[in-house]
């Protein structure tokens, strides 16, 4: 199995850096990524955050499609369910007639922030209180396919885009949740095993099959795992450097309380940590992949094939820019890429 590696940039805000530079950070991450061979590069979407700045993705996609020749670029994802699933498809079929064959969108159902983000986001509307992300993702890939029935209200609007030109459509899950409806839709899945790793099987990935063909759309339906990785010259300096992801994760909410922190504050954080917070730091970490290339590398495609997947979307979340580099560069010598 030829595995192909992506890039999921959630731009973090790295030091020295303030919430409206870091996302000149994901455009030089991206120019080097192309260079060392990475399939796709796609973008998060998070809002009112002081660890990631990265709040409309369909921007930085545009920007780092023009600085790039290659790579597919995309959302990993856009927040459906705060946006009009028809100006989401008009936006990027606008993308996809500027950079044909290289745009995908990936939507995902998650908030992105907290309550008070999504009210400010729905304003001058009200928040609907039901789950309306079916009906919304079923809308959108029936205005980038022009699909509707001819009895849909829908159905006399356009989205003006020639069909090989089309984005490329996405779901992200952390669960199996979301899986047969993408299947259903005919959307690859891209599983969040960095999200939630205890809650992620290779099930997942069978029942979004089972629904794609039940649905009649083929019989290879679209998959990518993606992954919390650091990577860096030795095991040790891994999960030295991997301390900033893991403790942003222990004390995860709705709004960050911290910016990313330096690994030698995580260090001393977890000299004063409970025997049970160490437990949970521990866990954490071992839930992610960290280690020298070479480790890396062989834990990645074991995982690959434990989920059937033959890409594998890379997350890397680290104080220092530089590391974050590094850490990818290394990657991508140890899967044999060659720079172009």
């Amino acid at each position: 199995m030829t595995l192909r590696l992506t890039v999921i940039d959630q731009t973090p805000i790295h030091e020295n850096r303030t919430a409206a530079t870091a996302p000149a950070a994901s455009v030089d991450l991206a120019i080097e990524c192309e260079k060392l061979g990475y399939h796709r590069y796609w973008l998060a979407e998070h809002h009112n955050s002081i660890q990631f700045a990265g709040s409309a993705p369909e921007i930085l996609v545009t920007r780092i499609a023009s600085a790039t020749n290659r790579m597919r670029i995309g959302s990993g994802g856009v927040m459906l369910t705060h946006y009009s699933p028809y100006k989401v498809a008009e936006t990027f079929s606008m993308l996809g007639g500027l950079f044909p064959g290289r745009i995908d969108l990936g939507i995902g159902r998650a908030p992105g922030g907290n309550h008070l983000t999504s009210m400010a986001l729905a304003a001058p509307g009200t928040l609907i209180q039901h789950d309306h992300f079916p009906q919304q993702a079923a809308e959108l890939c029936a205005f980038i396919r022009n699909s509707f029935s001819d009895g849909h209200p829908y159905s006399a609007l356009t989205v003006p885009t020639e069909a090989s030109a089309r984005p490329s459509l996405w779901m992200l899950g952390s669960g199996g949740g979301s899986s047969d409806l993408a299947g259903q839709l005919g959307m690859g899945l891209a599983l969040a095993k960095f999200i939630a790793p205890r809650f992620c099987s290779p099930s997942i990935f069978e029942y979004h099959a089972d629904g794609y063909q039940r649905a009649g759309h083929g019989t290879s339906p679209p998959r990518l795992l993606a992954l919390a990785v650091i990577c860096a010259p030795t095991d040790e300096e891994a999960r030295f450097i991997a301390g900033t992801a893991v403790y942003r994760k222990m004390m995860a909410g709705p709004v960050p309380r911290e910016p990313l922190l330096h690994p030698s504050e995580v260090k001393a954080r977890y000299q004063r940590m409970s025997h049970l917070e160490r437990l949970e730091f521990d866990a954490s970490l071992g839930d992610m992949v960290v280690g020298s290339p070479e480790n890396c590398h062989k834990k990645i495609k074991e995982q690959a094939q434990a989920f059937g997947s033959d890409e594998v979307g890379i997350v890397t979340v680290t104080h220092c820019l530089e590391d974050r580099i590094q850490s990818y560069r290394l990657l991508a010598d140890a899967h044999g890429f060659c720079s172009k």
